[in-house]
């Protein structure tokens, strides 16, 4: 099944617009092939205005996410895959939506069987 990141994040964007609010993403810096500017960089983690006024052909696919911005000035290109996008939240008031990077769950069920066992550990 496909990721349902590039959609949620697209509906999360479009929401936070209509409410007149600004689209802030989060992205893990240090993933694997994410390209954005590292001098603003801060804890690992970079925050990007992504409304309209910001940047340019944004796009949300089953690659990544993408789009054109400007950083002091300086037109960038950036990039992201899906593994590395945290979170995508209003500005004004921190509403929005978090991904956890945990993978899909199993549908199949657990490998026994379906029988889960307990985990417990006698303290003594």
């Amino acid at each position: 099944m496909n990721s349902s990141v590039p959609y949620l994040v697209k509906a999360m964007k479009e929401w936070i617009q209509d409410n007149g609010f600004t689209p802030y993403l989060v992205i893990s810096a240090h993933a694997t092939n994410v390209e954005v500017p590292m001098e603003h960089v801060k804890d690992g983690k970079i925050v990007l205005n992504i409304s309209p006024s910001a940047v340019r052909d944004f796009y949300a696919s089953e690659q990544g996410l993408g789009f054109s911005g400007r950083f002091s000035g300086v037109a960038r290109e950036i990039f992201s895959p899906l593994d590395a996008v945290e979170g995508i939240f209003a500005k004004e008031n921190g509403r929005g939506m978090w991904f956890s990077g945990q993978p899909e769950p199993n549908p199949s069920g657990p490998d026994e069987g379906g029988i889960i066992k307990p985990k417990l550990k006698l303290v003594k």
